[in-house]
């Protein structure tokens, strides 16, 4: 057997395809992904014990725990769900996979998911061309979906055909009675087989194949399921490595609950086999150390024993696992996502308790705002080309996060507000509504601002050094009065002094109005062409107008009280 350069391109490439899928679902979701499919995924992943018959469920349909635990990984990765409650589906998703290795022993086949992936793309093609966004958006979704299980199809078919030829792994029969080397070298094998392979169920089909063969005993071959379960962890870590924090931290969660597994297993792992010997043997079957005919039926009880007994022991550790995970990738400084801190899917007990939830929200929504401003004022003074595109990626990336926070905060309130409320809780509501629109105003006009200086950029326009300094005295100013507006959302709603708040809104309006006459003088001399006059305007007009949306914030929580 041959494997040339083109066979290692073609492995690649198949690799990207996967990913490419993977990042494709993942933006979509978040576009298309509305409150019903969160509530949905919500109620089904509400607790560890549903999330664990969830994700049996999913993997038993596609017979896929990868699939499963690469959907889990989108889904996080789209603020779907939390941590926790993917945790508990990926338990559920080893349990399923033993659906599919008794399908292997007893029918001696696979179901592919991968038959409908072109179909699927045909499904999803013609929405692109929708002139709805949200239609649009599904597409992808269609789209990015069906690649997924293209790409795994692929990387299954261009890795070395260990399945066609099988022969090649008959040595192995050599290394079977070394007590626990023999061991820890075919848990080895299998963890790295399915890592090549990309599927443990192929990796199941070729452990059969080897134990009918009489190459492999059954403790040999119960160590290389062993080590499936260890493989098989690792195509969600690929599909993370392109994800957020949260679903890197989904993925090593999935790999730290089948190493623990294993852990225990393997300190019994004589005795663990004598148990299943004994159980083969009370029901009426051989002996699978004697009879290799017996093997793949024992080996399914072995595979399905040991993935609910793993379940059932670390269930109760979930938050542990999460610590664990959250320790070992670490949030970083500009790895920002949407995710709600603070509300949950469902209401509190009373709607006065939810009106703190969301004030709470409402805070740490002030903050990602402010923070997407100071990238504005880093675009502006930014002269490296590669940092100036990044941060615009950044600023980007917020304006998303503060529309789907509005939605959110909003949706949640109108459900508070159905609740019985006082006369001050009733103003509360109204107040936080009329802020989360202000601030999602904030967000766009620091989109806008970012979009103008892109424009900058683009046509190579540079200001003099007397528009550079009003500009940079304009975001000054503009960011003062975000700070202003930032420690009157954080006092909360009592009675608050807007005095500097307004103070700081009528010194931003007359110097605005003294930039434009300016201007106006400017462009009438010739000091600066046409279009950098347009793009100069554009700025100085746009921080003005961030700055009535963030007097707006404050004044909506200074009428609570009136």
């Amino acid at each position: 057997m041959e494997y040339g350069f083109l066979d290692i391109l073609t492995l690649v490439g198949s690799l990207g395809f996967f990913l490419y899928g993977m990042k494709l679902m993942s933006e979509a979701l978040q576009k298309v992904a509305g409150d019903k499919m969160r509530t949905i995924l919500a109620r089904m992943t509400s607790n560890p014990v549903k999330g664990v018959f969830t994700g049996l469920l999913i993997t038993a349909i596609i017979q896929s725990s990868s699939a499963t635990t690469v959907m889990m990984v989108s889904f996080v990765n789209a603020g779907l769900l939390s941590l926790t409650e993917s945790i508990g589906v990926i338990m559920g998703a080893n349990i399923g996979t033993t659906v599919t290795a008794w399908l292997i022993s007893i029918l001696g086949f696979k179901v592919k998911i991968s038959v409908i992936s072109l179909p699927l793309i045909g499904m999803g093609f013609p929405l692109l061309f929708s002139k709805t966004s949200k239609r649009k958006s599904w597409g992808e979704f269609i789209i990015g979906f069906a690649m997924i299980f293209l790409g795994l199809d692929f990387l299954k078919d261009s890795v070395p055909d260990i399945n066609g030829h099988p022969e090649i792994l008959a040595f192995l029969s050599d290394y079977t009675s070394h007590g626990v080397f023999s061991h820890l070298l075919f848990l080895a094998i299998g963890t790295i087989l399915t890592m090549i392979i990309q599927s443990s169920s192929a990796t199941m089909a070729l452990t059969l194949v080897m134990c009918n063969f009489g190459w492999i005993p059954f403790d040999m071959a119960a160590a290389m399921v062993l080590g499936e379960n260890i493989g098989t962890a690792v195509t969600a870590n690929i599909a993370a490595s392109v994800a957020n924090v949260s679903a890197k931290r989904a993925a090593r969660a999935h790999l730290i609950f089948n190493i623990l597994g294993v852990v225990w297993v393997t300190i019994i792992f004589s005795y663990f086999l004598s148990g299943i010997n004994w159980f083969v043997l009370k029901i009426g079957g051989a002996s699978p150390f004697t009879s290799p005919k017996a093997i793949p039926i024992a080996l399914s009880i072995f595979h399905t024993t040991f993935n609910i007994a793993n379940v059932l022991i670390f269930i109760w550790f979930t938050k542990f696992i999460q610590l664990i995970v959250t320790k070992m990738v670490p949030m970083q400084e500009d790895a920002e996502e949407f995710r709600l801190q603070y509300i949950n899917t469902g209401l509190l007990s009373t709607a006065e308790l939810s009106i703190h939830q969301a004030k709470q929200e409402i805070m740490v929504y002030t903050k990602r705002v402010e923070k997407m401003y100071g990238y504005i004022e880093e675009l502006f003074t930014e002269t490296n080309d590669k940092k100036f595109y990044k941060l615009y990626d950044k600023v980007e990336k917020y304006e998303g996060i503060c529309d789907r926070m509005e939605e959110e905060i909003a949706n949640y309130l109108t459900k508070v507000s159905e609740g019985d409320l006082s006369i001050l809780g009733s103003k509360r509501i109204t107040a936080m509504l009329n802020v989360v629109t202000d601030l999602e105003s904030i967000g766009d006009s620091c989109y806008n601002l970012a979009k103008t200086l892109m424009r900058k950029k683009e046509k190579k326009i540079a200001f003099d050094t007397s528009v550079q300094e009003n500009m940079i005295q304009m975001f000054e100013l503009a960011n003062k009065s975000l700070k202003e507006m930032d420690k009157n959302v954080d006092y909360g709603y009592k009675h608050i002094n807007i005095t500097t708040a307004l103070e700081l809104e009528e010194k931003i309006n007359r110097f605005r109005t003294k930039l434009k006459k300016d201007h106006l003088k400017s462009v009438e001399k010739k000091n600066y062409d046409y279009q950098t006059g347009i793009i100069y305007n554009d700025l100085f007009c746009e921080c003005e107008k961030l700055a009535d949306y963030a007097i707006n914030v404050s004044e909506a929580i200074e009428e609570v009280n009136q």
